[in-house]
């Protein structure tokens, strides 16, 4: 017999498939069934049986190996069963208990003792033109969001702000909206057994009261509304502020529609609050630049839509004329904070650029007020079993944790400080109220803001004077009791 090449094999298997399809209403025949048949020579099937047989079979796909140089890495997605077993292992790991604290004998400082060389001012040179052209566009401005902090809502004030863009040129007060962000990182509400708040904390609910009596009139007439959001838990309540733009939007009743302002202290969220709110109302991706480092944005935006107009079809829309566009502002800063601790709390959430004011500086004032209320994270985190008022100590036990080393193995004390203050500012270190948010405080607070603003020159000549009559009071009491 003939030996017949696989190939002509195939052939033949072809042929014989298009002939059986032109006379069976199936188009498709199994080789088996042609073979009995006889469209297919048995000895071409033995030939094309062979050939397959010898065909490389492909191999099973196998997981990736667990790398044993790098353990800490995971799986890439896709593998299952690597990605269980780690559960499994993570699951098996005996969880770590807390260590007990001793309190015993502990005694906080009642004092911050803060340098006389603290820097007392921020104000750059963008900050002055930035404020001189948001009095030049206030023409086309209906509404001001001004955001504040809220661990610092006294501190993040700022009166220039305030005073340069409260009023319209026919001295009508604009409408105005303040926001104050962040307020998932305040610390929760605590409590003693009888039910009073732990001495030297403020529970949030408290000061949210406090400030939204503030701020109603007569003592404010221009504000609309006062806003709490957050990223966190508190991060979904922007339709209350979205409402209030509404509201502000359909009472001016502009056939062009509204143009918001938002202005605020720098790092105080104003582009993140732009993105958030053109996100949840439009659908649409960021428009603004952000950074955890204030100075990210340093001129004025372009307008940027974030409610639909009335041609949209939203029934929403109605009476907001052409749609509601927001305008992003560079962050001002005072030109001069006569407290020095305001100085070191705007420093420690952020206001200020870091490197300003030292790093050990900011982190032995955040130790300060953690060591106030109690506040045991840290003890917990860097493996401490007591309290410490040593900034050093603290910062060396930071930096064995952490793996901030020098060569050599020493502590470096500025790494150690710069993670501890970013720890704090993301809520993982503890969270605190920087300000004492009382009706008194308040009082104070508005006093100062009706004083004229002072540059840092006039300050410093102003306290000079305030130096020279005290020491003259000194001698002359001295002389007088010689």
């Amino acid at each position: 017999m003939p030996r017949i090449s696989p190939r002509a094999a195939v052939r033949a298997a072809s042929k014989a498939t298009s002939e059986l399809s032109q006379s069976t209403p199936n188009p498709i025949t199994p080789i088996s069934t042609m073979i009995n048949q006889r469209a297919i020579p048995s000895d071409a099937s033995e030939e094309l049986a062979a050939f397959r047989s010898k065909a490389p079979k492909p191999k099973p796909e196998q997981p990736p190996p667990v790398s044993t140089r790098y353990p800490h890495q995971k799986p890439h997605r896709g593998h299952g069963p690597a990605s269980q077993q780690q559960q499994q292992q993570q699951q098996a790991r005996p969880k770590k208990e807390p260590i007990p604290i001793d309190f015993t004998g502990f005694v906080p400082r009642d004092k911050f003792e803060i340098s006389t060389s603290l820097p007392r001012s921020y104000f750059l040179g963008h900050h002055s033109a930035a404020l001189n052209k948001m009095r030049q566009s206030l023409s086309n401005v209906g509404l001001i969001l001004e955001l504040r902090d809220f661990r610092v809502p006294i501190s993040s004030w700022n009166p220039v702000l305030e005073e340069s863009l409260s009023s319209t040129s026919a001295g009508v007060p604009r409408s105005r909206i303040i926001v104050y962000t962040k307020r998932d990182l305040a610390p929760p509400a605590q409590m003693t057994p009888d039910g009073r708040p732990v001495p030297g904390t403020q529970p949030p609910g408290n000061v949210v009261r406090v400030l939204r009596t503030f701020h109603r009139p007569p003592r404010v007439n221009n504000v609309k509304d006062i806003i709490f959001l957050g990223m966190g838990p508190h991060g979904a309540s922007l339709q209350p502020l979205l409402d209030g733009i509404r509201d502000v939007a359909r009472e001016m009743d502009s056939l062009t529609g509204l143009r918001v302002m938002v202005v605020g202290m720098p790092n105080a969220g104003k582009s993140t609050l732009l993105n958030r709110l053109r996100s949840h109302s439009l659908h649409l991706g960021k428009a603004a630049k952000t950074g955890a480092q204030p100075g990210v944005t340093r001129k004025l935006g372009t307008p940027v839509r974030i409610l639909p107009g009335e041609d949209s079809g939203d029934p929403e829309s109605m009476g907001l004329g052409e749609g509601v566009f927001i305008v992003d502002t560079p962050g001002v800063f005072v030109p001069y904070v006569s407290e020095p601790e305001a100085m070191l709390k705007l420093a420690l959430v952020g206001c200020v650029k870091d490197g300003i004011i030292p790093a050990v500086t900011v982190a032995d004032y955040l130790l300060y007020r953690l060591n106030l209320v109690r506040e045991t994270t840290y003890l917990q985190r860097f493996g401490m079993g007591r309290p410490t008022n040593d900034v050093h100590q603290f910062l060396r036990a930071a930096a064995r944790r952490t793996g901030k080393l020098r060569k050599g193995g020493d502590e470096s004390m500025e790494h150690a400080a710069d993670w501890v203050i970013q720890e704090w500012r993301k809520g993982n270190l503890g969270r605190l109220l920087l300000d004492e948010v009382t009706p008194k405080k308040l009082e104070e607070a508005m006093e100062r803001a009706r004083e004229p603003s002072l540059s840092m020159n006039q300050a410093r000549k102003r306290e000079k004077v305030a130096r020279k009559e005290r020491n003259e009071a000194k001698r002359a009491g001295g002389g007088e009791s010689a």
